[in-house]
């Protein structure tokens, strides 16, 4: 399951701790699959726990409790829209219902062209900006009214040659 590149990364992250404490890279290594796989199967869980020692049952716990970590496979974007409570109020819900609707999938749905992903999404600590998305996990997004959904959708969209 682990190529010999990815069992390299993975010494490179586990060197970074005392030896006694090699599983702390576990969140590094569940990244490092996922950068290379795009999810994080229950094959890679258990090859993950394997390499650093720990039940299969621990680094599952750490890949279902961060949003970060794909449990199956996702479109080239994932648009995580927060829905809690101060995202609420402020129009999140509406939010990724607008997007459920643009693009034709549900909530947790993927694209059919694998384009996107739309997802729901715990607190991402910009309450002040509701409602606000993240974009494949790297790139937030601030007062998201149905106009600037659009924009977002269209312009990927368009960088991809789609528009």
């Amino acid at each position: 399951m682990l190529s010999d590149a990815t069992r390299a990364r993975f010494a490179r992250e586990v060197a970074k701790y005392p030896a006694e404490q090699a599983q702390s890279a576990v969140m590094a290594c569940l990244s490092i699959v996922q950068q290379e796989q795009g999810w994080v199967s229950r094959e890679a869980e258990l090859a993950v726990a394997g390499y650093l020692g720990l039940a299969p049952m621990a680094v599952h716990e750490v890949t279902t409790f961060y949003n970060m970590y794909n449990q199956q496979p996702v479109g080239k974007y994932k648009l995580n829209v927060c829905t809690n409570l101060p995202c609420q109020l402020r129009g999140g819900n509406e939010a990724l219902a607008h997007l459920a609707q643009r693009l034709g999938v549900a909530m947790g749905g993927t694209t059919a062209d694998g384009l996107f992903t739309l997802q729901q999404c715990e607190c991402l600590g910009a309450c002040a900006d509701a409602p606000v998305m993240l974009v494949n996990d790297r790139n937030m997004c601030s007062f998201m009214s149905h106009d600037k959904l659009d924009q977002l959708v269209d312009g990927l969209k368009a960088a991809e040659g789609q528009a």
